[in-house]
């Protein structure tokens, strides 16, 4: 088998991707592997008999431990990594990358590391960042890269994050994708380079579902955060185009997510103070019903006028986070 073709898209990507398997026409001698986000009751059967019908590839579902060959494509399915080896896939329910499982990331890097200069990239239409490390990854182990055209994607961030940081060999729309991979394989293999020691360490923690200390010492620097799923401590991963973080278990951000998700949190906080101060105005105004008659409530309806002057400005505060995008 010649090339290990492997494709990732997000929002808007199942029309996408049938865009391009539609104009790929006979056999060619390279398998294709796709990540999809999608969610965790999808049916990836259902997917792949879409695709089947727009295709002279055999479609599948990937499994673990399945070996894989040319004239084939593989979908990873809903809730699960998929991750490349030797003539063989891994299906995987380690931690989210970016916050998706399946992660683009996770297959592009693994395919780079273990086929190199024979695999080609292609990112199509999603939101934020997934695949733009892994298309990094697989630029650096001497792969090719294709996007499609950020301006003409129903959702323009996942290709143009990588356009931004990735030097790209093709930018393409979708009806000129399957040209490009064409182009690709009809023309002679890149060059053969060495594939980089923390790439290798990186996708063998994804495989490995662990890291351990040092591991995460030779690819990665301790940072100031917290990992926003298990509170563990973020690492900042060196060398990554898309600035990572990554903590012992697994979980991976780009800078760009990691701020989403801090944002996120911190609405979260503030709503839940909102409703603590509430129940205590409306304590405190049962309080001062009860205790009218002795004549002592004017304490009460200070803590009142005090506790709503709060919620008041939490309610502020978060307005001002909105309207500002903070």
């Amino acid at each position: 088998m010649r090339n290990i073709i492997v494709i990732g898209a997000s929002a808007g990507g199942i029309p996408a991707i049938k865009s391009v398997l539609g104009g790929l026409g006979g056999q060619m001698d390279a398998a294709f592997f796709i990540v999809q986000h999608l969610s965790r009751d999808s049916s990836a059967q259902n997917i792949i008999e879409i695709f089947q019908r727009h295709t002279s590839l055999v479609c599948e579902v990937a499994s673990d431990g399945m070996p894989f060959q040319a004239g084939h494509l593989y979908l990873a399915p809903p809730d699960h990594h998929l991750i490349l080896e030797e003539e063989h896939m891994r299906v995987t329910s380690g931690a989210y990358e970016n916050k998706h499982r399946p992660s683009v990331d996770a297959l592009f890097r693994s395919a780079a590391v273990a086929y190199g200069n024979r695999v080609i990239g292609i990112v199509l239409t999603g939101t934020l960042e997934d695949g733009t490390s892994g298309m990094s990854a697989i630029k650096r182990c001497g792969g090719t890269c294709i996007v499609q055209d950020p301006s003409l994607a129903q959702f323009y961030s996942m290709p143009q994050s990588v356009l931004n940081n990735v030097p790209v060999d093709y930018k393409a729309p979708l009806e000129e994708i399957p040209l490009r991979i064409r182009e690709v394989l009809n023309a002679p293999l890149p060059l053969e380079v060495a594939i980089p020691d923390e790439l290798r360490i990186e996708a063998d923690i994804t495989k490995r579902m662990m890291s351990n200390i040092d591991e995460m010492k030779s690819i990665a620097e301790r940072s100031d955060f917290v990992c926003p799923d298990c509170g563990g401590g973020l690492w900042a991963v060196k060398n990554d185009p898309a600035h990572r973080y990554r903590c012992h278990t697994g979980h991976t951000y780009t800078a760009k997510l990691l701020e989403k998700l801090q944002r996120e949190k911190l609405e979260e906080s503030l709503w839940v103070s909102i409703r603590m101060l509430e129940e205590r105005s409306n304590l405190y105004k049962v309080m001062a019903g009860r205790y009218s008659n002795a004549g002592h409530s004017s304490g009460h309806l200070q803590r009142i006028e005090d506790t709503e002057h709060h919620i008041n400005r939490l309610k502020k505060l978060l307005q001002d986070l909105g309207s500002q995008g903070l």
